[in-house]
């Protein structure tokens, strides 16, 4: 019995994995412009798509740790961003909050993300955002993100970086599918291009 249950056990991580990885390729180019390409891609048992933003920058990484680690900073080129702050530091991880502002008539948006950085021996750094919406209490004024899944990768190309950005999140509560559809182009194109212009002087 133990063997079966293993094999089944097996079958359903194979089962998963090649699900992921079947959505992953599952990218459809929704805006390329500037030298950012933006691709959005169906999420299984979401109403919500993901988004992938990626371009080259002529930076460095250290540079571009330095503006992302810069947390009150950062909020100057995210996207729609209101406020935002450092809760917590520990060694490769942090702990932020962030206030967006959102069109009429949808309520604003908060969300509290786990951040872990990751050194890779090819010299690039893969910064996961990971959604904590219970790790602070939830402020009046404002729906919590209910969930949050992505990363931030800087590949070093010559003198370039290649700048991937990639989320997927459950913003909580109602939102209009045509808000949502301009958020997940406009997210990561706006982001990127405001980002690039720091990274680049």
């Amino acid at each position: 019995m133990g063997s079966l249950h293993r094999m089944a056990v097996l079958c359903g991580l194979s089962a998963v994995l090649a699900t992921s990885v079947a959505q992953a390729e599952d990218w459809k180019v929704a805006k390329n412009e500037d030298g950012i390409k933006v691709s959005l891609s169906e999420v299984a048992g979401s109403d919500y798509k993901a988004y992938q933003g990626v371009t080259l920058m002529k930076t460095t990484i250290a540079k571009l740790r330095a503006l992302q680690e810069d947390v009150p900073g950062a909020c100057s080129w995210i996207h729609e961003c209101k406020t935002q702050k450092l809760l917590k530091h520990e060694g490769d991880q942090s702990w932020t909050y962030t206030q967006f502002n959102t069109p009429w008539p949808v309520t604003p948006r908060d969300s509290v993300l786990h951040v872990t950085t990751i050194e890779g021996a090819d010299g690039s750094l893969t910064r996961k955002l990971e959604g904590v919406p219970k790790y602070l209490p939830e402020e009046k004024g404002f729906v919590r993100v209910a969930k949050v899944d992505g990363f931030w990768k800087f590949v070093p190309k010559g003198d370039q970086v290649e700048v991937t950005y990639q989320v997927h999140t459950e913003p909580g509560g109602s939102v209009p599918s045509m808000v949502a559809n301009k958020f997940v182009v406009d997210a990561p194109f706006d982001t990127l291009k405001n980002l690039k212009a720091r990274a680049e002087k």
